[in-house]
């Protein structure tokens, strides 16, 4: 191949490239669960998506339980900080990942109280899904992760958590977004299935798991279609 070919060769890759539709665009809002394991999605999912999620915006927090910042805390704050989002005319994924539930399950340990009570996770999840689906964004939902009772607990005196609660807030996710047709991402049994001694502390994980969790919903995200 002469120089002159080689040349038109490359202006021609060089237009076609240039032509090509940008990448996808995939925004995740979750828990500290979904920061922990966030860095390794972005990783796996370059090429194909252009990765983004709830971020800082100048806030930040030291205790991983305290929703602000990245975290997306429970299901009325994910709402209010949905409709307040849209409004941003740069705020345009064409999918996005969504988790609340860690945080609605917060039981005080004196009256017993949650969060977020049943009633309410199952209206706000039906509300950020009509949100999202009156302003043209296709979603998936991750299924809330794991708690072990006696080790959240015992580790955790402010508020408690129960397996029990994530059952049933998950199960009430899975009606909503079934009866929707919205992709569901059972990460909960996912990562019940990578067996014990995976916890750092009362809720997270080690960077092993983190990367598994990752991998997992990639898996799924990376073979959808991402057209509403």
């Amino acid at each position: 191949m002469n120089f002159r070919s080689s040349l038109t060769l490359i202006v021609i890759l060089f237009f076609s490239l240039a032509m090509q539709s940008p990448l996808p665009k995939v925004f995740v809002i979750g828990d500290s669960i979904s920061i922990q394991y966030g860095p390794y999605l972005e990783q796996y999912s370059q090429g194909l998506w252009e990765y983004d999620r709830k971020r800082e915006e100048g806030k930040s927090a030291n205790e991983q339980d305290l929703p602000v910042g990245a975290n997306g805390g429970d299901s009325k704050m994910v709402l209010e900080y949905l409709k307040s989002k849209i409004q941003d005319p740069s705020f345009k994924p064409d999918f996005l990942l969504l988790n609340c539930g860690l945080h609605d399950i917060k039981t005080n340990p004196t009256t017993k109280e949650k969060q977020v009570t049943l009633d309410d996770y199952r209206k706000n999840l039906a509300t950020i899904y009509k949100l999202l689906n009156e302003n043209g964004i296709a979603m998936a939902w991750i299924r809330t992760t794991p708690v072990v009772d006696e080790q959240h607990n015992t580790r955790q005196s402010n508020f408690h958590r129960f397996a029990e609660d994530v059952k049933r807030y998950n199960a009430i996710a899975d009606e909503v977004f079934q009866s929707r047709n919205v992709p569901i991402i059972d990460l909960h049994q996912f990562t019940l299935n990578l067996g014990e001694g995976i916890f750092i502390d009362h809720v997270h994980y080690g960077e092993e798991t983190r990367a598994r969790q990752a991998a997992y919903i990639a898996g799924f995200l990376n073979k959808i279609n991402p057209s509403p």
